[in-house]
């Protein structure tokens, strides 16, 4: 199963390192049923690429907890077996709109990481705004939810695996 799991080049230079994701569990998004339901007009690339934004999303919070990490989104895409995905049982994640939200039940071998995904330097001003928002978003300010939303108008720049030790140089 294709999973997209949320980073950042903090968080990368660890993964990279230590040949691994982990510990598990991970949160993760994917195309889960209640994602084809949700956006049920859409096609394979569009249901992940909905998966992707989720998980780009998410990468904006783990910035928020580290303040010292560049003002860039990462996630990164692995194939997984699907015997370690658990998707969620009750209704809470999904009211909460994730989702595409799963819990991956081991490490991630750096050998099942398909590709990085990860923001221009130009998106850095926006992306350091959508983090410093987020508590206000979060409060239900419109004007910081827009500033929020406004990260998503950048797209993700697609790294190979080799090509990822360079962001971290």
């Amino acid at each position: 199963m294709r999973l997209y799991l949320p980073s950042t080049l903090t968080l990368l230079a660890g993964v990279h390192a230590a040949r691994e994701i982990g510990p598990a569990p991970l949160a993760a998004h994917a195309v889960t049923p209640a994602l084809r339901e949700w956006y049920a007009g859409g096609d394979l690339e569009e249901l992940e690429y909905a998966a992707m934004s989720a998980a780009a999303r998410a990468s904006l919070r783990l910035l928020a907890a580290d303040p010292s990490a560049p003002r860039r989104r990462v996630v990164l895409a692995a194939e997984i077996p699907d015997d370690q995905v658990a998707r969620p049982r009750g209704d809470a994640d999904l009211a909460n709109g994730d989702r595409s939200l799963v819990r991956v039940t081991a490490p991630v071998p750096w050998t099942l990481i398909a590709s990085g995904h990860v923001d221009d330097p130009d998106a850095v001003p926006d992306i350091a705004a959508a983090v410093e928002a987020l508590p206000a978003a979060d409060a239900g300010d419109d004007d910081a939810r827009f500033t929020v939303d406004g990260a998503e108008g950048h797209d993700l720049l697609w790294y190979a695996t080799q090509e990822l030790q360079h962001l971290l140089d």
